[in-house]
């Protein structure tokens, strides 16, 4: 049975647990904004930061803007940025993304390096410890105070990687996940989260620049293969066998072209960078890149700029469907063929409104991502440092949660409560 003494120190280090929680989620936040956050009284939360601050477990930090009026202006607190660090990595087609943030979350270092799409995991891990020791060199990235290491990697789909014929897709999914989380474990000694690299980016988009957050947000990446994430009702959303998200086959009206996965007329067949330069070639544009769609869309060439419409048309079908099913509050566009024009977000945001014309006068706002390529290892970030609603009830897990039947493991949490 606990003793006065035991129950005073657990209520406060539950105390001490939610100011700190408040600061990963949040970032630096007034006295003010912290007993708002967490409904602490004025009297609890001086002492429970002031012993903070005495352990250096938190710093502080000016106040925002300039200083008005009389009175003391109100000091904002902080995660000290010396607790250690956390790394955020996005396997993609031809490149890794890794970005290193402390735990004031702050971005401290983003960088790429480049392998070829079809190397095997072995290989682009390499690549990725490579290029964290190179970081460690010019950036002062300290290996040794790395807190936690979270790595997207394909959907189930999106994988163009070779395997033996007589493995799976799904037993080559799985133990693809073991290799990649096994190699960071022995390598930085670090706890390891392995989610889908779309999925990580929607739940950046939906937390990174914003205090509250997004409770309702679509995300697609248009990048050589289609995926995306879904946040709804302030959770990221996996689905029974974690493929929500596989946008890019979803099927789309009109079109017939053979999808890799086997189907016909999936988006991914029309509004992938592949498919984008191929139909430009078809409408004779000899066009070998991204680049060179940019350019001849910038000096207005018809032809390209009818291609893009007709590309914006076809994500904007899929999307506006979607809204219609899940109402989000925005829709966000990434991947390498989102920045190739304006004209490609436009049509998409005219084809949403367009689809959505049955319920109303409804309208989610459509925008270019703002975190560009950095998205999906920002949101592995954003996963290790905050214990939030978004990930309330999500499976946190890529390897355990893609085992066979009776193996999965997920981790749950009320909405206001905790989850690792």
């Amino acid at each position: 049975m606990l003793t006065p003494t035991g129950v005073h120190a657990l209520v406060r280090r539950t105390h001490e647990d939610r100011v700190l929680q408040a600061l990963r989620e949040h970032g630096a936040l007034t006295r003010a904004e912290l007993s708002a956050q967490i409904g602490l009284s004025r009297t609890t939360l001086s002492e429970i930061t002031a012993s903070l601050l005495e352990r250096e477990v938190i710093s502080t930090l000016p106040p925002r803007g300039p200083i008005v009026g009389r009175g003391r202006p109100a000091e904002r607190l902080r995660l000290d940025p010396s607790a250690g660090q956390y790394v955020g990595i996005d396997f993609r087609h031809s490149l890794v993304r890794v970005a290193v943030a402390n735990a004031a979350r702050e971005l401290i270092a983003s960088d790429t390096a480049a392998y070829a799409s079809e190397s095997t995991w072995d290989d682009r891990i390499r690549t990725a410890f490579e290029l964290v020791d190179a970081m460690s060199a010019s950036a002062g990235i300290n290996v040794d105070s790395v807190r936690g290491i979270a790595v997207g990697l394909p959907g189930p789909f999106s994988s163009r990687l070779p395997r033996p014929a007589e493995q799976s897709a799904d037993e080559a999914r799985r133990a693809d996940a073991q290799r990649v989380r096994s190699a960071f474990a022995e390598r930085y000694g670090a706890d390891v989260l392995l989610d889908n690299n779309t999925r990580l980016a929607a739940l950046a988009e939906a937390t990174w620049h914003t205090r509250d957050g997004v409770d309702d947000l679509l995300y697609i990446r248009l990048s050589f293969g289609i995926g995306g994430g879904l946040v709804i009702d302030g959770r990221l959303v996996s689905g029974s066998t974690r493929i929500a998200g596989e946008f890019g086959h979803t099927r789309v009206g009109g079109i017939s072209t053979e999808c890799r996965c086997g189907k016909r007329g999936c988006l991914e067949t029309i509004a992938s960078i592949d498919a984008l330069l191929r139909r430009c070639r078809e409408a004779d544009v000899p066009v070998a890149s991204l680049d060179e769609v940019r350019a001849a869309a910038e000096k207005g060439d018809p032809i390209v700029l009818r291609v893009i419409r007709e590309t914006g048309a076809a994500v904007g079908e899929v999307l506006g469907g979607l809204a219609i099913a899940v109402n989000p509050a925005e829709i966000v566009i990434g991947g390498e063929v989102a920045m190739i024009s304006d004209t490609l977000i436009e049509q998409i945001a005219e084809t949403v409104a367009y689809e959505l014309l049955p319920v109303g006068s409804y309208g989610p706002r459509v925008r270019r991502t703002e975190l560009g390529d950095e998205g999906g290892a920002i949101g592995g970030i954003v996963a290790l440092l905050r214990r939030t609603p978004l990930l309330s009830g999500y499976p946190q897990d890529l390897a355990a949660s893609t085992a066979p039947s009776g193996e999965r493991t997920t981790t749950s949490a009320r909405r206001s409560g905790t989850n690792g």
